[in-house]
């Protein structure tokens, strides 16, 4: 009977410690989230301060935030008594079973660092990798965020897109538009000319310099096919390109240019 109330004792002096340390390792995570959202705020204000590049911010800011996390955690283990040192053994261990399964993140991890230092594009930019187009939002330690046109947010691996194929449609400070239409045969080439000088005159964004372009490319089955190459800013792109199109479209019109449209003639024999 002793020997059963000293069993009791000990299972009740048992559960009390690790009730405390259940305690404890709760106030410190409760305690911890709080402190960590605090030092990244903090360290985001330091960024600012300094100006670091968006680029390089976003990137520090998430390496911030897992590190902080992983100390949280190691904190969190001690308190429920777990030896550190033995956990870090362990973890050591656990990270070389996990080593060959979290390669690519690694991989991930070191595309980031490429295009830092490399700065094959920034935020801001519009940029195709990886069969996806978007603006770029942020760069993450693993992933780089992409915004779609249609306001889509895409998640694409640091690693591919160092290691892959990469357009960045806004690095330059000119783009050219290039524009092919089509006419009807016997169509004045002179008059398409002029007309065409015209309606790249209207508009503002549309460059003379460097001097636009138009010339005859190809006599198709049923249309001679006009092309355009005129320069425009970056930034004004699309809203040119779209306008050119409308602009051509009504001023032939109104100028009695016919588009031409798909013929075939067929021939019947006499028998």
């Amino acid at each position: 009977m002793h020997h059963l109330d000293t069993i009791i004792a000990q299972l009740l002096a048992s559960g009390i410690e690790l009730g405390k340390r259940i305690l404890i390792a709760s106030l410190i995570y409760l305690v911890g989230r709080y402190v960590v959202k605090w030092l990244n705020r903090l360290f985001t204000k330091i960024l600012e301060r300094r100006r670091i590049e968006p680029e390089l911010k976003t990137f520090l800011e998430s390496l911030c935030s897992m590190v902080l996390n992983v100390l949280l955690f190691i904190a969190v283990v001690g308190a429920l008594g777990i030896e550190t040192t033995s956990f870090a053994a362990l973890l050591a261990s656990i990270g070389a079973t996990l080593g060959m399964a979290l390669s690519g993140q690694m991989q991930n991890f070191a595309g980031g660092v490429i295009i830092l230092l490399n700065k094959p594009y920034k935020i801001g930019d519009f940029i195709n990798t990886n069969g996806v187009s978007g603006t770029v939002k942020e760069i993450q330690i693993f992933h780089t965020k992409l915004l779609t046109v249609d306001n889509i947010t895409i998640l694409v691996p640091n690693g591919s897109i160092s290691s892959g194929v990469l357009t960045n449609y806004s690095q330059q400070e000119l783009r050219r538009i290039d524009f092919t239409v089509g006419v009807e045969y016997g169509t004045s080439v002179d008059k398409v000319r002029a007309t065409l000088v015209d309606i790249i005159k209207t508009d503002s964004r549309l460059l003379q310099e460097p001097e636009p372009m138009i010339a005859l490319s190809e006599l198709a089955d049923s249309s001679v096919n006009i092309i355009v190459r005129v320069w425009t800013k970056t930034e004004d792109y699309w809203p040119a390109y779209f306008n050119l199109k409308e602009t051509v479209y009504k001023t032939f019109n109104d100028r009695q240019i016919g588009f031409p449209f798909p013929q075939l003639t067929v021939h019947q024999s006499d028998k």
